[in-house]
């Protein structure tokens, strides 16, 4: 199964894909998409360590989703990814500027024949004013493109607002 977890910052989407792979009874490996690259992300980090179990596998993999997601995905395993969004802000702020899509595509390509529970979140950006700046507008659009075309292929879509999930596709929680 294919789910996809959508809110915004401190919604509580992280919190319930946490919950929602330590109640399916697999295997889980946490697939960290994060460079940490200052104080405040090291935090955030910092935060997501200390409520994650200590069994689950972990993967940090800040570019190459597809890959990671073919050679660990198995009929009786978890994989939580966390976060698309900043998987999206590394490939937008490389100097290949079709590394993007290329990622994107591959990871859409590979959906259809992972095994096992794939659960993966994702920070909704495009609810508010429209950006000022052309590489935010860009973040925005490619966030919302992305979301599109995975809502389309995962079972159940969630959106998550001050900690409460709405179903927005498949069985409701």
């Amino acid at each position: 199964m294919l789910q996809l977890i959508l809110g915004g910052a401190r919604s509580g989407k992280s919190r319930l894909a946490e919950k929602l792979a330590s109640d399916g009874g697999l295997p889980v490996t946490y697939i960290a998409t994060s460079q940490p690259l200052d104080g405040e992300m090291n935090q955030r980090v910092a935060l997501h360590r200390e409520r994650r179990p200590d069994h689950w596998g972990l993967i940090e993999e800040p570019l190459e989703l597809a890959r990671v997601l073919g050679e660990n995905a198995a009929a009786d395993h978890c994989l939580l990814v966390d976060c698309l969004t900043l998987w999206l802000t590394n490939l937008l702020m490389l100097e290949d500027a079709d590394r993007l899509a290329f990622e994107r595509d591959q990871l859409l390509q590979t959906l259809a024949s992972l095994p096992g529970e794939i659960i993966f979140v994702s920070n909704e950006t495009g609810l508010g004013v429209v950006p000022l700046g052309e590489l935010t507008r860009r973040y925005v659009d490619e966030a919302g493109w992305l979301h599109q075309a995975l809502a389309e292929r995962c079972q159940r879509v969630v959106l998550t607002v001050a900690g409460l999930p709405l179903t927005l596709k498949g069985t409701a929680l």
